[in-house]
C-alpha cells in the first residue's frame, strides 16, 4: 500500500515511516500542508496520515483542499487535540478515522489495517490463491502449509498482485506500491523481484503479459 504521511514533527515522522516501511508499505513524507497536497495529487496514495497542527495551514483546511481536488484516499487524522468537537470536525471534513497523540505505533498499525479492510483493499487478513496463503497482518506466506521466506518488497509485490486477482498490473503500478516518491528505482527492479518470487513459490504462479504487465496465474 502507498501511504502519504503529512506530519511536521521530524522525529515522529521518522518513527512512523520506519514502522510503515517495515510492514512493507511505500511511504512518502510531507512536512507542510501545501507539500502534502502536491504529493497527494502527484502520487494518489492509497491512504493519508494527516496531522492537524501543520506549520503553514491547519490540517482540516488541508483535508478540505484534498477532497475538493478529488483526492479520495482513505485519511487517518493524527493530532494532539483531544476535544470531541475537534474529532467531529475532522470526521465531518472527510477523514475516515482519528487517533489522538500520544499513541502506540502498534495501535496506529492496527487501525490502518482496519481501514484497509473497511475500504475493501483487504477484506480479510488472509488472501488465498490456490495453494498459496498470504497473511497481510503477520506478513507470512504459506505454500502447501509451509512457510516461504520473502523480503519486504517481495511480500509487498506479491500482496499487490493478490489483492487484484485476475487483473494485470503494469511495472509502473507495481513500482508505485514498492517505492516512495523520488526514490531511485532501477529499470529491472520489478523483474528481479518477480524472478525471485517465481523461484520461491513456483514459476507459473506469476504470469507475464508481454507489453502490459503481470498477474497471478491459477493456483496449483
Amino acid at each position: 500500500m502507498r501511504i502519504l504521511l503529512i506530519e511536521d514533527d521530524e522525529s515522529l515522522a521518522d518513527g512512523i515511516t520506519t514502522a510503515l516501511r517495515h510492514q512493507g508499505h511505500a511511504v512518502d513524507h510531507a512536512g507542510t500542508g501545501r507539500e502534502g497536497i502536491a504529493l497527494a495529487l502527484a502520487a494518489r496514495p492509497d491512504l493519508i496520515i494527516l496531522d492537524l497542527g501543520l506549520p503553514d495551514q491547519d490540517g482540516i483546511e488541508t483535508l478540505g483542499v484534498l477532497r475538493h481536488r478529488g483526492v479520495d484516499s482513505t485519511v487517518m487524522i493524527l493530532t494532539a487535540r483531544d476535544q470531541l468537537s475537534a474529532k467531529v470536525q475532522g470526521l465531518d471534513a472527510g477523514a475516515d478515522d482519528y487517533l489522538t497523540k500520544p499513541f502506540a505505533v502498534d495501535e496506529l498499525l492496527a487501525r490502518l489495517r482496519a481501514l484497509e479492510r473497511r475500504s475493501g483493499a483487504s477484506r480479510s487478513a488472509e488472501i488465498q490463491v490456490g495453494n498459496v496463503v498470504i497473511n497481510t497482518a503477520s506478513h507470512e506466506v504459506l505454500l502447501n502449509g509451509e512457510a516461504v521466506k520473502l523480503s519486504r518488497r517481495e511480500f509487498s509485490l506479491l500482496r499487490a498482485l493478490a489483492e487484484r486477482p485476475g487483473h494485470i498490473l503494469s511495472r509502473e503500478q507495481l513500482e508505485d506500491k514498492l517505492y516512495s516518491w523520488g526514490e531511485e528505482v532501477a529499470s529491472n527492479t520489478v523483474d528481479v523481484h518477480i524472478h525471485n518470487l517465481r523461484k520461491k513459490i513456483y514459476p507459473e504462479f506469476i504470469q507475464t503479459i508481454r507489453g502490459v504487465g503481470y498477474k497471478l496465474g491459477p493456483g496449483r
